[in-house]
């Protein structure tokens, strides 16, 4: 009786034990990196950039610069779950969404509304939150076929891997998909997507021209529409209110002429809302410390900051300036109205969405502090 009742627990045991009966075999597995996102006659186009990750774990007996070869697939439909199960048709093996690290979105779909987009990727289990977004005007194919610098891994790619080039060259921060919504959907903010392109001619290899991704620039959105595209030369600016900046250079003018180059690396901004007679204005102040990276003239130390602080003024204006030519608070300024005076914020948007003009700002104060001169010692204090 005893031994029936031991084999009955151990059968009930065996029964109540998971099993393997739903897993998957790795390789048997179809995994996208990023993903591709337009729009064209009627039909939503989903682009999908495969690697085989074989290849890009092999470091022994790899040559270096050998190409790895990367696949792009692609579905359309009417909606965007419909494009995706599209390309399901001839992936050949099963699709894995959860090792996506970039999205990349035309202007053709930014025109036509990018709320379809979010709902898609907020709703799907496999897409994770923390994925980098894009936008651009060339080819979907082209910028997803692309290698990094000496055939290595788009993994390594400035488009999967944008935060090593922004932190040794602070100019325009890379975006989280997850920020991006945040400000899209906050009425106070204007939302930014970093613009990604092909350069053509920077780099050669045995002579021959060859292409690799850079940011170039950004879209800016506001009431939920794109407003207009800014280039890196129109932005130069914005790295100066940008929380994120690492390390960025600054050229220094005297009398008409380049006379330094510093590198700022630390810096720290506040902007505040002032209501005049009704109006809202606002007041900068920066504060940064830099170090002498080149020489070019024999200047006084106090020459030097202060020349700096004129242009980091100048750059900053510079941008927001070019920011009203296409209507866009590029140095969100109205989102500090917003946070800070809610009630005034409502008031001065109730004619119109956008309300700064080129008086918005009363003062830009900006207070440079050299460390050292590098290696080498100033030629003159």
């Amino acid at each position: 009786m005893k031994k029936l009742l031991y084999c009955c627990c151990c059968l009930l045991m065996a029964v109540s034990l998971t099993g393997c009966w739903n897993s998957k075999v790795v390789q048997e597995m179809i995994y996208i990196t990023s993903i591709g996102l337009d729009y064209e006659n009627g039909k939503y186009i989903i682009y999908g950039q495969l690697l085989n990750f074989s290849n890009v774990a092999k470091h022994e007996g790899t040559e270096v610069g050998s190409k790895i070869p990367v696949w792009v697939g692609r579905g359309e439909g009417p909606t965007i779950t419909e494009a995706a199960a599209n390309l399901y048709t001839t992936s050949q093996l099963r699709i894995f969404w959860g090792h996506v690290k970039a999205i990349v979105v035309t202007e053709r779909m930014m025109k036509k509304g990018i709320h379809n987009l979010f709902d898609f990727f907020s709703r799907y289990r496999e897409i994770r939150y923390n994925v980098w977004i894009y936008g651009t005007n060339e080819n979907l194919v082209d910028i997803l076929s692309q290698n990094s610098i000496m055939n290595l891994s788009p993994l390594l790619s400035v488009m999967l891997n944008p935060t090593d080039i922004f932190y040794q060259r602070s100019y325009i921060p890379p975006v989280y998909a997850r920020r991006f919504i945040s400000e899209f959907n906050d009425p106070g903010q204007t939302a930014v997507m970093p613009s990604i392109s092909i350069n053509k001619d920077a780099w050669k290899e045995a002579e021959k021209d060859v292409k690799l991704l850079r940011i170039n620039g950004s879209y800016y959105f506001r009431d939920n529409k794109v407003v207009g595209w800014l280039s890196e030369e129109d932005l130069k600016g914005i790295r100066w209110a940008e929380e994120k900046m690492k390390r960025s250079p600054l050229v220094v003018v005297e009398k008409g002429k380049k006379a330094a180059v510093l590198i700022l690396v630390r810096r720290s901004y506040r902007v505040e809302p002032i209501v005049e007679d009704g109006r809202v204005r606002y007041t900068m102040r920066v504060k940064a410390e830099a170090y002498i990276d080149e020489l070019m003239k024999n200047i006084p130390e106090r020459t030097i900051e202060a020349n700096a602080n004129k242009a980091v003024a100048d750059e900053i204006m510079y941008t927001f300036k070019k920011g009203l030519s296409i209507k866009a608070d590029v140095l969100q300024l109205d989102k500090t109205l917003y946070r800070k005076m809610n009630r005034k914020w409502h008031e001065v948007h109730k004619k119109s969405s956008f309300v700064l003009d080129k008086d918005s700002f009363k003062s830009i104060e900006v207070h440079v502090r050299l460390l050292h001169s590098g290696k080498y010692k100033e030629r003159h204090k």
